[in-house]
């Protein structure tokens, strides 16, 4: 879709490429949570104040990822890309964070989008904490954890692109 965009790990970073690039506007997100077998999703509004978690995907060969993620980029006029990255708790990476920043060269070599690696620690359990308060079933909130975990992972993302959380 164009030429390779540039990886962040650091949110100012990243917001000064978003407000550069939309003319200081930001632009929706699309949150990403990557598992091994399935591919949780989100966006957030232009403004960057609210995350909604979206579908989850099932993750096969890269090629089918990638038109599925290139139709909701199309679709939701996407600006940029924020993905989950797996740390260990102690702040350290293994194979899955390895996984991760390989998924992002990826998808920023297709879309040619900015991406925000952003630590997802505890989003999964934020997400299942949040389901489970509102009453949802097992089976529900297993179809729904990657999908609500990306909305986690974006949120957090956004609050700290909009200078709410530090």
């Amino acid at each position: 879709m164009g030429e390779p965009a540039l990886i962040f790990e650091d949110a100012r970073g990243f917001g000064g490429a978003m407000d550069a690039d939309n003319g200081g506007g930001g632009g929706a997100l699309l949150g990403l949570d990557l598992g091994t077998k399935t591919i949780g999703t989100a966006t957030c509004d232009a403004g960057w104040r609210f995350a909604t978690n979206g579908t989850t995907i099932q993750r096969g060969k890269w090629g089918r990822d990638r038109e599925t993620i290139a139709a909701l980029i199309k679709s939701r006029s996407i600006k940029g890309i924020v993905l989950g990255l797996p740390r260990n708790m102690d702040g350290s990476e293994g194979p899955r964070a390895q996984a991760s920043r390989a998924y992002a060269k990826n998808c920023a070599e297709a879309f040619g989008l900015p991406i925000l690696l952003w630590d997802e620690r505890w989003s999964t359990q934020a997400a299942e904490a949040a389901m489970i308060g509102q009453d949802m079933s097992r089976a529900k909130r297993a179809a729904a954890i990657d999908s609500h975990a990306a909305a986690v992972i974006l949120q957090g993302a956004i609050d700290r692109l909009a200078g709410g959380v530090l």
